[in-house]
């Protein structure tokens, strides 16, 4: 990101910027303070379920740690924090009559005041116990993920698939179908049960997250055009059109047929309209090519190899993520034009390959992950300033940049913890992205 570019291109005042965060793959302390289990706490003990076979016994020790985490948060000079709950401290039992374990309330209470203290806005799941004081709720945080890699790939927890060398249970074809339709319903009347009771009162705003990459034609070929349609309808309209416009993508229903389950016209009532804003992760572009027969990829074909040979951008350690910035913007402009929504991203990052085994002082350095971040700030500068897309936040994934990494998508590298020095170190070229970034912000 050039200063030339800084110094033209203004971002909103109210715009929020900071970091988002994944409880698992930061707290640890899995048996602390009446903790019940989740289902990653045995899934990413199965051998072979994490990249680098990590759990989340230790993660980045952050239910420890928690208040250097926001002195950190603090020196960066953010304006928010995004953040999940693990609902295991909140509801040990799991079951929806089950008791509240006031402990896991206090500990997230406590962050959530500490934040407001210093002046960071907290984006945050869970309205009723926070509502006073967290203006912002996401329902969902990538539903893709959860049923295609939990439910079809069995690479997410619970981990089913109709590979048997993969799972002894699941059917691919027809459960990520079901219980992504399950979620979008779930969502919805989260939704509407906080407008109705919870909204005008505490005053805050409700959606939800998606994930989804920019998906460009490999070339200008008429069926390599469709077909990077074909795998954004998979990748985000399969979400994003219910919610947004009433429907699914029609794509989506020629390529499933009757395995696509049918909303009835009181839940369309409920779902369009659900999401106050466009809450978007994202973090690689596509090239796509027809004639693929991956459902999940809307049975196209992607790569990172343009025609001539040459790479899209920096290969990252997850095969799946190469950086480029235009794609960003590209991205950004589409959702924009397709929904009409204000747009949140709330999550963008990039993993350094072999990081882990690199000199501490190489890994410092951060370059490819602040090439990463000057491509995709340029490019959200840009959509704002240039294209008019009405984008209110960034939130960089994550604090702490350790463990990115599980098979497919970020998950935990469980047992990699950085020392006190080496974590406030970690700080120096973000710090100077961030301070370009803040320097950004209309006065």
């Amino acid at each position: 990101m050039s200063s030339v570019a800084l110094s033209k291109n203004k971002l909103p005042k109210d715009f929020l910027w900071g970091f988002a965060t994944a409880s698992f793959q930061i707290e640890g302390s899995l048996d602390a303070d009446g903790r019940g289990k989740s289902i990653w706490d045995d899934f990413s003990r199965q051998p072979g379920k994490t990249l680098d076979g990590g759990n989340g016994d230790v993660a980045t020790d952050s239910y420890n740690r928690w208040k250097e985490d926001i002195d950190l948060l603090v020196s960066y000079g953010v304006k928010s924090y995004r953040f999940s709950i693990a609902w295991s401290r909140i509801i040990p039992l799991g079951g929806r009559n089950d008791p509240v374990n006031e402990s896991g309330i206090q500990f997230y209470s406590t962050i959530i005041d500490t934040l407001l203290a210093k002046g960071i806005t907290p984006f945050v799941v869970c309205f009723e116990r926070f509502g006073d004081r967290v203006k912002y709720w996401l329902t969902f945080n990538e539903p893709w993920c959860i049923s295609i890699l939990g439910y079809g790939r069995g690479v997410f927890a619970p981990g089913h698939s109709s590979d048997r060398n993969r799972s002894p249970i699941g059917d691919s074809a027809t459960e990520p179908w079901i219980v992504g339709h399950s979620v979008i319903l779930a969502h919805a009347y989260a939704s509407k049960l906080y407008r109705e009771q919870f909204k005008q009162a505490q005053g805050g705003q409700i959606g939800i997250t998606l994930n989804g990459d920019w998906m460009m034609p490999y070339d200008d070929a008429p069926e390599n055009i469709e077909a990077a349609q074909h795998a954004l309808d998979v990748a985000i309209g399969w979400f994003a059109d219910p919610i947004y416009l009433g429907h699914y993508p029609e794509y989506l229903g020629v390529m499933l047929g009757d395995r696509l389950p049918v909303f009835t016209p009181e839940e369309l009532a409920v779902v369009k309209g659900s999401s106050e804003f466009y809450g978007m992760n994202t973090y690689t572009t596509n090239l796509c090519k027809a004639g693929g027969d991956d459902e999940f990829q809307g049975k196209v074909q992607y790569t990172f190899t343009r025609p001539d040979g040459t790479q899209l951008g920096t290969q990252a350690h997850c095969a799946w993520l190469q950086d480029y910035g235009p794609g960003f913007r590209d991205l950004l402009n589409y959702l924009w034009k397709r929904y009409g929504k204000a747009i949140y991203v709330t999550e963008n990052g990039f993993a350094v390959k072999d990081e882990t085994s690199k000199p501490i002082e190489e890994a410092l350095s951060d370059h490819d992950r602040v090439h990463y971040f000057q491509g995709t700030t340029s490019a959200l500068l840009a959509a704002v300033a240039e294209d008019g897309v009405d984008i209110r936040s960034y939130f960089a994934w994550k604090t702490l940049p350790e463990g990115l990494c599980a098979l497919h998508l970020p998950v935990v590298q469980g047992q990699r913890r950085e020392g006190r020095a080496s974590r406030a170190a970690r700080k120096g070229p973000l710090a100077a992205l961030a301070a370009r970034l803040v320097n950004a912000v209309k006065a």
